[in-house]
C-alpha cells in the first residue's frame, strides 16, 4: 500500500473535530525557566533518578502533577489536585485570554516537526475516526482516570498522526503561516530539542483547520492509555460536557514523518541464564560479546530476516532468532492477519512470555516496559533480570493493521519525538 499518496479521507461529519480551548500555561516570570518545568510524558519517566532529577529541576516542574508522589494513590491524586489549584491561584499557571488552537514545533539537528494542539471530540474505535493500534492495560487506565478526575484537567497531550497530501494547503497552510510569526514561547530542553508554540485564534484560520481535519482520520501514535482514559471519563459524565473532548497533538506525517522506535521489556524475576535455558531448541541463540551499538546492528540485520530479539542483563548480549515454525503454529493465534502474526511483539507475547517463560504481560511485578535502550540493559544488570530488546516496526505496518481494526500487543511501538509535557495544559470547567 502506498502511504505517500493521496490523503486518507472520511466523510466530513465523521472526521476529526478539533476545538479551540484556553490553554493553561506557565508564566515564565514565575518559574526558573520553561525548560526546567517541562518533562517527558509520564510513561517515559521510568527510573526513580529521572523523577528526582525533574522534581529538583524546578519546584514547579510538571512532573509533580503528572506523577505525584505520596503513600497511596488517593493521596497522590489529592496532592496533584492541590498543587494544580495552588499554582493557578499563585499565577504560576495562567489561562490564555481567549480560546485557540496551538501550533507546536519541535526541532533538533536532524528533525523538524510541527503539529497542532487542540481539544479533540472523542469517538469510539468503531467510528473509524481515531484508530488505536495497541492493546492497553486496565490498571494504567484506572490510575490515569483517577488523576484526571482529581485534577479536572488534561495535563499532557497525547500524540496522533494523520496523512495529508503533503502540500501546503488547509491545516498545513495555517501551521506554516503561524510559524512565521513570533511564538508565545521558545525553549530548549536538555535533550537538545527546541520547542516553540504559537496560538491560532483568527476565526478564518480556525474554520480552515476544522474543515480540513473533518476529512481525515488519525492514528494514535503515543497515548493509548490516555485515549482509553478519555473515553472512560466521557462515559462517566452526561453529554454534552467538557469531558466529550481530550487534549491531543495532531501531526501530519506526510509533511513531518515521525521516528518509530521500539519499547523494550524488562523481566524482573527471570535471570538471563534461566531465560536462555528455557529456549532449548525453540530458537537459534548466538552470544554477542560486543558493545550495545554493535549488538543492535546485529538485531536489525536479524529482524530483517524474521523474528529476532536481543537478551541482556548478564554483561553480554544474546541474539535470539529463527523461531521454530511448529512452535509458532502452536502458540500464535491464527485468527489475525499474517502481518500481525509475524510481528516481533506478537511472537514475544504469545510464544516467549506466555508459553516458554510463563510471564504475565500485565503484571508490573514481573515485567516493565521501557523506552530507553541503555536504561533497560542497565536496570537488568543491576537487578539480575532479563532485558528483552526489540527492533522497531515500520509505521506503515502499524497504520495498515489499525485500519483493519487489529490492535498490536501492548507497548509495541514508540513514535516520536513526543510532545513535552508542561507547555500547555487543558483545565476542564467544573
Amino acid at each position: 500500500m502506498n502511504y505517500a499518496g493521496p490523503a486518507e479521507e472520511t466523510p466530513a461529519r465523521s472526521g476529526l473535530e478539533l476545538t479551540p480551548f484556553r490553554g493553561l500555561r506557565y508564566d515564565p516570570d514565575r518559574v526558573g525557566s520553561l525548560a526546567a518545568v517541562t518533562s517527558p510524558p509520564y510513561d517515559v519517566i521510568v527510573r526513580p533518578d529521572g523523577l528526582l532529577h525533574l522534581e529538583s529541576a524546578d519546584p514547579h516542574n510538571i512532573v509533580r502533577l503528572i506523577l505525584p508522589q505520596d503513600t497511596t494513590p488517593t493521596a497522590r491524586n489529592r496532592q496533584a489536585a492541590d498543587t494544580l489549584h495552588d499554582w493557578v491561584s499563585e499565577g504560576v499557571l495562567a489561562a490564555d485570554p481567549e480560546p485557540g488552537l496551538y501550533v507546536y514545533e519541535q526541532h533538533d539537528d536532524g528533525m523538524l516537526q510541527r503539529g497542532i494542539i487542540g481539544a479533540l471530540r472523542l469517538s469510539e474505535p468503531s467510528a473509524g475516526v481515531v484508530l488505536p493500534h495497541e492493546d492497553v492495560m486496565p490498571h494504567i487506565i484506572a490510575d490515569r482516570a483517577a488523576l484526571m478526575r482529581a485534577t479536572s484537567a488534561n495535563l499532557e497531550p497525547l500524540l496522533l498522526t494523520y496523512r495529508g497530501n503533503g502540500s501546503r494547503v488547509g491545516t498545513a497552510a495555517v501551521i506554516e503561516r503561524a510559524a512565521e510569526g513570533d511564538p508565545l514561547l521558545s525553549t530548549t530542553t536538555e535533550d537538545g530539542f527546541s520547542h516553540r508554540l504559537w496560538a491560532i485564534t483568527d476565526p478564518a484560520d480556525l474554520a480552515e483547520i476544522q474543515t480540513d481535519l473533518g476529512r481525515h482520520q488519525a492514528l494514535i501514535a503515543d497515548g493509548h492509555h490516555r485515549w482509553a482514559t478519555y473515553l472512560r471519563l466521557r462515559a462517566e459524565h452526561p453529554s454534552p460536557s467538557p469531558w466529550d473532548y481530550g487534549l491531543v497533538l495532531l501531526v501530519d506525517t506526510a509533511r513531518y514523518p515521525l521516528r518509530v522506535r521500539a519499547i523494550h521489556r524488562l523481566l524482573h524475576n527471570l535471570p538471563v541464564a534461566e531465560a536462555l535455558t528455557a529456549l532449548t531448541d525453540s530458537f537459534r541463540v548466538r552470544h554477542l560479546d560486543v558493545p550495545l551499538p554493535e549488538a543492535l546492528e546485529a538485531l536489525a540485520a536479524a529482524a530483517a530476516e524474521g523474528n529476532a530479539f536481543l537478551l541482556a542483563g548478564d554483561g553480554s548480549f544474546h541474539l535470539v532468532d529463527r523461531p521454530s515454525p511448529d512452535l509458532l503454529a502452536r502458540t500464535v493465534p491464527a485468527d489475525r492477519p499474517e502481518a500481525w502474526r509475524t510481528l516481533d511483539a506478537t511472537v514475544l507475547h504469545a510464544t516467549l512470555l506466555a508459553h516458554i517463560w510463563g510471564i504475565p504481560e500485565d503484571s508490573p511485578a514481573h515485567i516493565a516496559y521501557i523506552h530507553d535502550t541503555a536504561a533497560t540493559v542497565d536496570k537488568a544488570e543491576r537487578d539480575g533480570g532479563t532485558a528483552v530488546l526489540m527492533h522497531p516496526v515500520r509505521e506503515e505496518v502499524v497504520r495498515d493493521l489499525a485500519r483493519q481494526g487489529v490492535t498490536m500487543p501492548r507497548k509495541s511501538t514508540s513514535f516520536g519525538p513526543k510532545p513535552a509535557s508542561g507547555l500547555v495544559l487543558r483545565a476542564l470547567p467544573l
